[in-house]
């Protein structure tokens, strides 16, 4: 069959997260550790579990690679919420890298209620690469949570901004 690059991209494209009647589809951002919860993500996707679409999985070495400014920038550019998934507690493959993790969310959730942002909108997760069904229920129950949640106020309020600037950082 023949497509032009057009329909090409159309039909490789996800498909996007439809609202319900008038309701709102949270936009997830989720880090995945390459070594276990990214192969988790893959199982799932491999064994057809059904999940939302409106989650975006990055790519990283180790959850304690997950730098605070990526976390803090996805709210800025509009995530409504941010999964951290790592191996479990003394499975990393970096040897503690997971404990650090742990440490550093906890510290994020802190400034988070600083900026005013509600820090269940972040989460901490543990994935192995064997629990594809795990990673389809973290990924259904946090979109539910932050679904629940609403909007990211941060959001709302650029949209408020009287100046109409948005600022580019």
């Amino acid at each position: 069959m023949n497509m032009s690059s057009a329909q090409h991209g159309q039909e490789a494209a996800p498909a996007a997260a439809k609202p319900a009647e008038g309701g709102f589809e949270p936009k997830i951002i989720a880090f995945c550790c390459n070594w276990c919860s990214y192969a988790g993500a893959d199982l799932a996707g491999v064994s057809r579990l059904q999940m939302p679409t409106n989650f975006l999985v990055i790519r990283s070495m180790c959850s304690a690679r997950v730098d605070p400014e990526f976390v803090l920038r996805a709210f800025a550019k509009g995530a409504d919420g941010v999964l951290v998934l790592g191996c479990h507690p003394a499975d990393c493959h970096y040897i503690g890298g997971n404990y650090r993790a742990r440490r550093r969310i906890a510290l994020l959730k802190m400034l988070l209620e600083q900026y005013g942002l509600n820090p269940d909108r972040l989460h901490l997760e543990w994935v192995s690469a064997s629990e594809g069904v795990r990673f389809q229920s973290t990924i259904k129950e946090f979109t539910e949570k932050v679904r629940e949640m609403g909007p990211n106020p941060l959001k709302e309020a650029e949209a408020e901004d009287p100046r109409g600037e948005v600022s580019h950082h």
